[in-house]
């Protein structure tokens, strides 16, 4: 299929390839049990940060660029494996390792675009294909017969002159989940920031790179390298690099801390004061529901299609879970897909589903970050997707306390964030508000009647609650 081609008008300033301050010697990382599921699914992730900066080119060109360009290779020397490249013999001979060799570096683009700043870091639905100008592009695997080797880690900075800069990054996802990604922007923010990298170093906050330190007591990597020698290619496919066009729309909810609350007291009153959900759980539970009752009322509902069975996923962070707990500050993937929550489409868009969908969740959630066997036989996780129809999964992609707005360059927090990679299936992304303290952020992409079905009905269900 061929890439999208944007109508707006965006400019290459510079190009740049960025690498770590300092004299890292060649460093390789084994993958991990918790690194392999991202060698199947959710491969390429990614990112906007919209920054409010009404600056000009001169402006841009001779004191942004060369502070970014500064900052990040700092950055870099404490994040080296976003530096180096995802590694796999061509025969899959052995499994694939992240390296860095002196000399790696990560590509980033500098340019300027005449798109409306204002309209993108809206909240109201926008074309999807509108932000694809502003995310960065992997570079091309490089390798030859015996090797391949993919570049792990892009990053494309926009200028829209008088009114502010977008960040985007592009990743592969086998180098880190969310909550190490975030810690990288917050990192990179703050050395830019500050000019140096002496108070990050001084808060403690260096991450923890080293995977041996986990343990996989079941030869779960070694079971799901063998699956992925025989389903599928190590490489991401065309259409994950490649940008084609998504007949979607964009749009942010919140969902107000007051609302959660609304929510838990109905569970509550329908299951029991002891029945404990969490914000995440009802957060959730309300946007598949919502999600389910907006296709019903485009689409018209039939009776078989009241018995199919709707899948909602998401994944726990398990640092603290394991034992050992890992370092709150490794860097790597350590989130554990969590049982699927399903049901029959009739009792989630009827009058009772949310609380079904809630009960749902909450029970799979719990069932899986305390069963230590299932966090480490990822396996386990991967045979949910097998025996579930992809095109009624619901999916999540960050969490609540994802703070990417703290993520301050010099510049304030960021005007917008925006989870790209949620454009091509059924997710749904979620972080922490920009400006108030325990509203959650709800990010969606969907086709234009079924987005706006799902404004009103989410809107109706809250007011009310």
């Amino acid at each position: 299929m061929a890439a999208f081609r944007s109508s707006t008008a965006t400019v290459k300033i510079s190009h740049r390839e960025v690498a770590p301050a300092g004299n890292a010697g060649e460093t390789s990382l084994p993958l991990t049990l918790f690194d392999m599921p991202w060698l199947f699914y959710f491969r390429i992730m990614r990112r906007l940060l919209f920054y409010r900066l009404p600056i000009s080119t001169d402006t841009f060109t001779e004191t942004i660029i060369p502070n970014l360009v500064t900052s990040l290779s700092l950055t870099l020397k404490h994040f080296l494996p976003l530096a180096g490249n995802l590694v796999s013999p061509s025969d899959c001979s052995a499994k694939p390792e992240l390296r860095y060799v002196p000399g790696d570096s990560v590509s980033v683009t500098f340019m300027e675009s005449s798109g409306d700043f204002d309209s993108l870091t809206g909240y109201h639905p926008r074309d999807v294909n509108d932000f694809y100008p502003f995310v960065a592009k992997l570079p091309e695997p490089k390798g030859g017969e015996t090797c391949k080797i993919f570049p792990v880690l892009a990053v494309q900075v926009t200028l829209f002159p008088g009114f502010g800069i977008c960040i985007g990054t592009t990743h592969h996802h086998v180098v880190g989940d969310g909550n190490a990604m975030a810690s990288f922007a917050r990192a990179w923010a703050m050395i830019s920031k500050l000019g140096g990298d002496g108070e990050f170093i001084a808060e403690k906050s260096v991450p923890f790179c080293d995977r041996t330190i986990i343990k996989d007591p079941y030869r779960t990597g070694d079971i799901m390298f063998e699956e992925i020698k025989k389903e599928i290619k190590v490489e991401p496919s065309e259409a994950e690099i490649s940008t084609p066009r998504i007949d979607k729309v964009r749009a942010t909810y919140i969902m107000r801390r007051r609302d959660i609350e609304n929510l838990k007291n109905l569970f509550a009153a329908r299951r029991g004061v002891d029945y404990y959900v969490s914000g995440f759980t009802v957060t959730c539970a309300y946007i598949w529901t919502c999600w389910l009752k907006a296709e019903a009322a485009i689409g018209g509902q039939t009776e078989e299609e009241e018995k199919r069975t709707e899948y909602f996923c998401c994944v726990a962070d398990c640092r603290s879970r394991l034992n050992p707990p890992l370092p709150a500050s490794f860097f790597g993937n350590c989130v554990v897909g969590c049982r699927f929550a399903k049901s029959r489409n009739g009792a989630l868009v009827g009058s009772e589903g949310f609380v079904t969908a809630a009960e749902l969740i909450g029970e799979a959630i719990r069932k899986s970050v305390n069963d230590e066997e299932w966090i480490l036989r990822e396996e386990f996780w991967l045979s949910e997707f097998k025996g579930a129809d992809p095109r009624r999964i619901v999916a999540v992609a960050g969490y609540p306390r994802m703070d990417l707005y703290g993520a301050d360059f010099g510049w304030g927090k960021a005007e917008k964030v925006e989870f790209v990679s949620i454009d091509g299936g059924n997710s749904i992304s979620l972080c922490m508000c920009r400006d108030s303290e325990g509203d959650i952020e709800v990010g969606l992409a969907m086709p234009r009647a079924k987005m706006e079905a799902f404004a009103a009905i989410f809107a109706d269900g809250l007011r009310s609650l």
